[in-house]
């Protein structure tokens, strides 16, 4: 023994000799060079063993690397250590460091350590790195406040978990080369205030699993802001923050809204269990009334003294008193029992029969109640499921998603093909179960899940050696089913966490008392059976909530995985299932016996005897050892089918499929019928003195103390009020809707109103006596009212019943009365127990907002929590802070200036009181109370978040002063509108929920141009106008109308609010797609409306617009309606628009005029689409082929006049269809107007005038600039009343089939191709021609035409703009005579007679000539037209052209209340009236198409 210590001492010195060596100190000398040694390194070998530090007691960093040391000793000598490396050594634990309390870094990193712990006194530790070793959790750095720098890269950690809270200094964090795989892992990190760097992939290790998950990056800075640079990579930059922040906050309201409208779904299932239950409770609500009525009436009579017969109550000797009614109840025989007294005996026997009948029946009213909460019950469990799986998915950001599935999808068939084949009837005959039906299908898709078990199976087949078993691991790949153990309490946070994290460790599960392996089975029964048993024996102790279901496991989830079965043993008989027995497998398995599996749905020991090959393979049950190997990829909701149905039986079913009644309702009248039958009683319908004594049986009022007024009409009682001694008071089944007569009664000791109306009971008074009160069945709402009405007037109540009325908030009824009547012993019939009363106190108490709920309910906190979750801040943060007050502190003065947050939900609050002086708070709940003011908030300036649903609030006003308000939730209340004033005082708001309510306009809500989210669900919208109101919320992006009867009464709803609202992106909980948007363009695009009218005139008062003008607003279709608001309506102008008909134009009742210039119009009415030939497509397309209509061709000019058409707008007159491109005029079916007084159609691309043999009122007709020839045969045949023509600029060379035109007066023929003087002979059939224009026609040339016009046409006046004078007719008429005498052979140019003008005078232009005739009595004024007409004619038609394919914006706007009159060849401005008389101003500037319109 010595001599090995003399060994190992031998070994110390010379390892200390190295030591030294290696350090530049000498070791003879080392007791004086080590005292001052301050530091010490050794690298690699020589060090085997920590000695020698004993001689360095001022020793403040030691280094180590490379050493084969196991512990770390020796440092007891050290106490002024500040740095200490131990690295690439052998340590497998942290300790020696007790006197080292002076400790600032250690580095401890390529080692072996398995756990951290030991440092518990070295507060001062700055920097501490353990990485590449093999520490599995964080914990023992609790203490280590000062730390700043923790590097944990490469060891297998999992979770993060709360251990680093405490470590509030830490800056700089490295967890590479771990194995978190979850983001809420990361979340933790977030509450480290001064971290700037986080490594969780530098590039010298692997990076975590979680790191490979899709937006990482983007769930990290969101979480953690103050980060400088993360994974080495700077993200200091403010717009990266900024954009993680965004991405983060659309996700939370992307997926609100989803959780919103899973609720929403939830209040329509809600809502329609409710009408099953009131349609399930009709027949037993009526029996009981019809029972009970006939009861009352038997308990009147039992009170009747046998006095012998008596006059009845209602009549008198002077004949009725008032009018009465008859009873329904079945009265033969007729029995007056007054005067039977043996008849006592058969009342009470028949009462007691009546009173079994009516529990019989309440207790179907209780089995439907059953029925109601069951089911709401499952679908509240479902929502409350789908809310979780939505958290789930955005709480991973989308790594983790859940799809429903639908008939359509190949997975969904899948599932149910599985589940099917894996299920057999006869495993459940004893159930008389025949069938399964799939009603729901979820996918998962976890993404951390998936690569864990994929990477788990690579890892297996990289270390087998078989070449085989990498060719076929696939086919070793089950899908199994795993049902979570019912009897669990955690079933439903089972499944949640195995869908989150996947399935647990076996240490896990047998730290739970769970086996150590995962079930799972091939067999649904096999997988069902735990669930089946729990079911079954609840339901044989009465623990079921579904009592009347006689399946009572009906309903079923299972889920589906994916297991990797190789390396799976057999289970040996008498062995459990600890994987220590089976150390090679990673799974075991047992062949489960039909027989035995389904004994247990007998309850014995027997068994099936059928065995079944319907299941085929073998059943087996498998328990998995290795949980990486399990893959959760589908949830199926199934339900057992029994029988023929499909669902379980109804309750309170008691009519059969014939309408047969059944066996109850007819032991209801073999009851009803028992004897005695009572003899019918008058109905009262008021009451006197008289009457009182006689239903009494009184001879005074003061001897009255039993009144029974049962089965009568009675809404008033004023009489009662006298009978002061009455103490026994009843008057069921009558129709009182208040109870305003029943009061100062002070000796009243029972009251029964069972059975009327009554909506409240304000109006008791004085009833100071009264011990017993019955209200069931009536129609009381409002308990809190109620009961403070009780609480006054009726302080020695004892007994009441309150049940079978509408409440609202019926849970919180019985809790609302008890808390303020606390005389009372029995309510609703049921006893109330001292602990009972005391907590309905208790909460009563609490009701009122004191300095007691505010220490309970509010936080100081400066900033919302990083989280995703959904709830509001001020949820949050009572969810996740403590109350700073504690019970023995003292509180400061201003204590309430430090509250930010608070949350009184549910507290039965009925008024805000005592927040004066909470000037701080910056978010509050008032959920679910009584509120019906808003008020008290006047001091709460900076209040940014407001919850103030489910209450009874009517109006906003009292938010007026919130500026800083950006979140505001009013669902569940009585609003009716949204008030203006209010709205604009609220410049931040964001966030504005108000579903629920009565709101029947959105008017006012433009005025919150910072919305973001809307939501107005459920409330009574049902104008498309209000979605314009919307129009000026450029950035919502969120909005949800659903419920509303807009939905309904508004076709196309959903594209349409698309279309006008262009920035949404998710409508009523949808989201909108690309080709919705694509839709709405196509179908409303250019959709003229009521609502875009009132958008454009600024207001919607539709019956005063005489005038309307919407040009270049890209219109495609009119849909004015009704059009009755219209009706003063007179002038529409929509030029420079895409119509192609009248479309709703032809509804206005009372137009005039119309213009639409510039459109595209083919017809009045829209026409009906046709197959086209390609050749005919083109033409369509390209105007000037002419072909621009193709149907009007022939066959309508065979046709004949279109008069036989039903005409339309009777009272249109004046209507502009320039540049539309109409190519032919039968199609526009013109002739439909028939009171139409002036047409205009210049610029079109017309080539036969046709159409116009309905217009016989036409006094004007413009067909200028088109491609007419020639005119046929009927072109004018109807227009013997037309004035005024213009033809100019056509290629019309003939000038035919004038003759039916007798009242023209103004023929404008300018610019077109007439060449032969003849030609103008023709006008001689128009006996009316006062004006003539040809210029620009070959034959006008050099105006040697102007004779012979002039002489053919004698009452003509004006001849191409220019005035014929009388001396022009005279020299006319001269020339005209001398060509008729032979050797005439002067041009008429040259002839010049003494004492006449010249035929084309020069210079001399015409002024103040009167020229009476078409439509107006004009003064025109004319420039001489250039004498040399060839010169001008070049310059004229340049011009045209180029005016001709100028832009459209050139030409003049026009007031559609006048006519657009185009003069050809004429520059000069022209006077006249319209048909009312007003006289315009018309200018033709440079040969403009169009004119500029004034009032004069």
């Amino acid at each position: 023994m010595i001599q090995s210590e003399k060994q190992k001492h031998r070994g110390d010195e010379e390892v200390v000799k190295e030591l030294c060596m290696v350090n530049g100190v000498s070791y003879e000398k080392i007791a004086q060079e080590g005292g001052n040694t301050s530091s010490l390194e050794i690298f690699f070998s020589g060090f085997p063993r920590m000695v020698g530090l004993s001689f360095f007691p001022r020793l403040r960093q030691l280094t180590i690397v490379g050493q084969n040391i196991k512990h770390i000793e020796g440092l007891e000598c050290c106490p002024l250590l500040q740095e200490l490396w131990v690295v690439q050594c052998h340590l497998t634990e942290i300790s020696g460091f007790q006197n080292c309390l002076q400790l600032e870094k250690l580095y401890l990193y390529d080692n072996q350590i398995c756990e951290i712990n030991n440092l518990e006194l070295q507060v001062n530790i700055e920097v501490l790195w353990l990485n590449n070793n093999c520490i599995t959790q964080i914990q023992g750095l609790n203490t280590l406040q000062n730390l700043k720098e923790l590097n944990l890269a490469d060891n297998n950690i999992e979770k993060i978990g709360h251990s680093l809270d405490p470590n509030v200094s830490l800056q700089h964090i490295n967890l590479s080369g771990n194995k978190i795989s979850s983001f809420k892992e990361l979340t933790l990190l977030a509450h480290l205030p001064h971290l700037r760097e986080l490594a969780l992939k530098d590039p010298t290790s692997t990076p975590n699993p979680v790191c490979l998950l899709c937006n990482y990056a983007t769930h990290v800075l969101y979480h953690m802001p103050g980060l400088l640079c993360l994974d080495t990579y700077d993200v200091s930059s403010k717009q990266v923050k900024e954009a993680a922040e965004s991405t983060v906050m659309k996700k939370m309201m992307y997926y609100n809204m989803r959780v919103r409208t899973a609720q929403r779904n939830l209040a329509e299932t809600r809502l329609s269990f409710t009408e099953k239950k009131k349609t399930l409770l009709q027949l037993p609500e009526e029996c009981i009334r019809i029972l009970n009525h006939t009861l009352k009436n038997l308990e009147r009579e039992l009170y009747k003294k046998p006095a012998g017969r008596k006059k009845s109550a209602c009549t008198s000797e002077d004949g009725p008193l008032h009018v009465v009614e008859g009873l329904t109840d079945k009265s033969d025989p007729n029995t007056d029992v007054s005067c039977d007294p043996t008849t006592e005996k058969k009342i009470l026997r028949k009462i007691e029969l009546l009173k079994e009948r009516q529990m019989l029946w309440t207790r179907r009213l209780d089995e439907i109640e059953c029925w109601y909460e069951w089911h709401l019950g499952q679908a509240t469990n479902r929502m409350e499921y789908t809310v979780q799986f939505l958290l789930m998915e955005l709480e991973s950001v989308g790594n983790i998603r859940l799809e429903e599935g639908c008939s359509t999808d190949p997975w969904f068939t899948s599932c149910s093909d599985l589940l099917l084949s894996r299920f057999s009837h006869l495993d459940y005959k004893n159930h008389g179960i025949t069938g399964i039906k799939i009603n729901r299908v979820i996918r998962i898709h976890n993404s951390a899940l998936r690569l864990r078990f994929e990477d788990r199976l690579h890892t297996l087949q990289a270390s087998e050696e078989s070449v085989t078993f990498s060719q076929t691991y696939r086919r070793r790949l089950e899908h199994l089913f795993y049902i979570a153990d019912p009897a669990k309490k955690s079933e439903k946070n089972d499944i949640l966490c195995i869908l989150e994290e996947g399935f647990k460790t076996p240490e896990q599960l047998k730290a739970l008392g769970r086996e150590g392996a995962i079930p799972l089975s091939n067999s649904l029964i096999v997988s069902e059976q735990p669930r089946i048993e729990y079911t079954l024996r609840q339901a044989h102790q009465g623990h079921s909530k579904n009592s009347t279901d006689t399946i009572p496991f009906r309903h079923g989830e299972v889920s589906v995985c994916k297991v990797f079965v190789a390396h799976s043993t057999q289970i040996q008989e008498g062995e459990t299932v600890e994987r220590s027995n089976y150390p090679r497998a990673f799974s075991v398995y047992c062949n489960v016996d039909i027989k035995h599996k389904t004994a247990m749905s007998e309850g014995t020991s027997g068994g099936i005897t059928h065995t079944g090959s319907e299941c085929s393979p073998k059943r087996r049950q498998w328990f998995v050892f290795d949980h990486e190997l399990v893959l959760p990829e589908y949830i199926i909701y199934f339900e057992y089918i029994t029988g023929d149905q499909e669902q379980p039986a109804l309750p309170g079913r008691n009519i059969d499929r014939h309408g047969i009644p059944s066996d109850d309702t007819i032991l209801d009248k073999e009851v009803l019928n028992m004897e005695p039958v009572l003899k019918p009683q008058p109905r009262l319908l008021s009451l006197d003195e008289k009457i009182l004594l006689n239903v009494a049986r009184a001879n005074v009022l003061s001897q009255i103390t039993v009144l029974n007024l049962h089965g009568n009409s009675l809404s008033k009682i004023k009489e009662i009020s006298r009978i002061t001694a009455l103490r026994h008071l009843t008057i069921s089944f009558n129709e009182f809707t208040r109870l305003d007569d029943i009061s100062h009664m002070p000796n009243l000791e029972f009251l029964d109103a069972s059975y009327n109306r009554l909506v409240t009971l304000e109006g008791l008074r004085g009833l100071g006596q009264l011990k017993e009160l019955d209200v069931r069945w009536n129609k009381l709402t409002n308990a809190r009212e109620d009961t403070a009405v009780l609480r006054k007037h009726t302080p020695a109540l004892l007994k009441l019943d309150t049940r079978y009325n509408p409440w609202n908030r019926t849970e919180a009824v019985r809790m609302t009365v008890l808390g303020r009547l606390t005389t009372l012993t029995h309510l609703d019939d049921v006893l109330v127990a001292e602990e009972e009363a005391a907590y309905a106190v208790q909460m009563a108490a609490a009701s009122k907002i004191n300095q007691t709920s505010l220490l309970a309910h509010s936080r100081t906190n400066s900033e919302r929590p990083r989280s995703l979750s959904l709830l509001s801040t001020a949820h949050l943060l009572c969810l996740l802070s403590p109350a700073p007050w504690g019970l023995s502190r003292d509180l400061e003065p201003d204590w309430t200036a430090k509250i930010t947050a608070l949350n009184l939900d549910s507290q039965r609050i009925s008024k805000l009181i005592n927040l004066n002086k909470l000037v701080n708070l910056r978010w509050a709940s008032f959920n679910d109370n009584d509120i019906s003011k808003v008020e008290g908030l006047d001091n709460c300036l900076k209040l940014e978040e407001l919850l103030l649903m489910n209450n009874n609030i009517s109006t906003l006003n009292g938010l007026s002063n919130l500026h800083c308000l950006n979140k505001l939730s009013l669902d569940g209340n009585q609003l009716s509108s949204l008030d203006t004033s209010v709205l604009e005082q609220l410049p931040n708001l964001f966030f504005l929920s108000v579903e629920n309510n009565c709101i029947t306009s959105l008017y006012g809500i433009h005025r919150v141009r910072s919305l973001l989210e809307l939501y107005v669900g459920n409330n009574q919208i049902s104008t498309s106008r209000d979605i314009y109101y919307l129009k000026g919320l450029t950035n919502l992006i969120i909005l949800d109308l659903y419920g509303n009867p807009l939905l309904e009464r508004l076709e196309n709803y959903r594209i349409y609010v698309v279309f006008h609202l262009p920035s949404l992106k998710a409508l009523d909980g949808v989201a909108v797609e690309a080709t919705e948007c694509e839709s709405a363009k196509d179908m409303f695009g250019g959709r003229l409306t009521t609502d875009m009218v009132a958008e454009k005139l600024g207001h919607s008062n539709y019956t005063d617009i005489t005038y309307l003008t919407l040009q270049s607003c890209s219109i495609r279709v009119v849909d004015l309606s009704p059009a009755d608001l219209f009706s003063s309506l007179r002038s529409v102008n929509l030029d420079h628009n895409n119509l192609t008909s009248f479309s709703g134009l032809i509804y206005l009742p009372n137009i005039k005029a119309l213009c639409l210039n510039y459109n595209h119009i083919e017809s009045i009415l829209p026409r009906q689409k046709t197959h086209l030939t390609n050749r005919q497509l083109l033409y369509s397309k390209v105007h000037s082929s002419g072909y621009g209509q193709q149907n009007p061709s022939k066959g309508n000019r065979e046709a004949g006049p279109t008069g036989s058409l039903e005409p339309l707008m009777g009272s249109l007159e004046v209507l502009h269809l320039s540049y539309n491109g109409i190519s032919n005029m039968a199609n526009l079916q013109l002739s439909r107007l028939t009171n139409l007084k002036a047409l205009f159609l210049q610029g079109n691309e017309i080539s036969q005038v046709e159409g116009l043999e309905g217009l016989h009122q036409l006094r004007e007709l413009v067909l200028d600039r088109n491609r007419i020839k020639a005119l046929a045969e009927n072109s004018f045949i109807a227009q013997s009343v037309l004035l005024e023509l213009h033809l100019a600029e056509n290629r019309i060379r003939e000038l035919n089939h004038l003759n039916p035109l007798a009242e023209l007066r103004k023929l404008f023929l300018g610019m077109n191709k007439l060449q032969d003087i003849t030609e103008l002979d023709k006008l001689e059939v128009l006996p009316s021609l006062t004006e003539l224009s040809v210029v620009g026609n070959p034959v006008a040339r050099n105006s040697l035409h102007r004779p012979a016009v002039v002489l053919r046409l004698s009452r003509l006046q004006v001849l191409d703009g220019v005035m014929v004078t009388l001396e022009e007719r005279t020299r006319a008429e001269l020339l005209s005579a001398d060509a008729s005498c032979p050797g005439a052979s002067l041009l008429a140019t040259e002839i010049n007679l003494p004492g006449l003008l010249p035929l084309m005078p020069r210079n001399t232009p015409l002024r103040g000539m009167s020229i009476s005739g078409g439509l107006q009595n004009l003064m025109c004024g004319h420039d001489i037209l250039p004498s040399n007409m060839d010169e001008a004619q070049p310059h004229y038609t340049h011009k045209y052209k180029r005016h001709k394919h100028s832009n459209v914006g050139r030409s003049g706007q026009s007031d559609i209340t006048l006519r657009h009159i185009r003069r050809a060849g004429s520059n000069l401005p022209t006077t006249g009236l319209l048909l009312d008389g007003n006289r315009v101003i018309i200018t033709y500037p440079n040969q403009e198409q169009d004119s500029s319109i004034k009032l004069g």
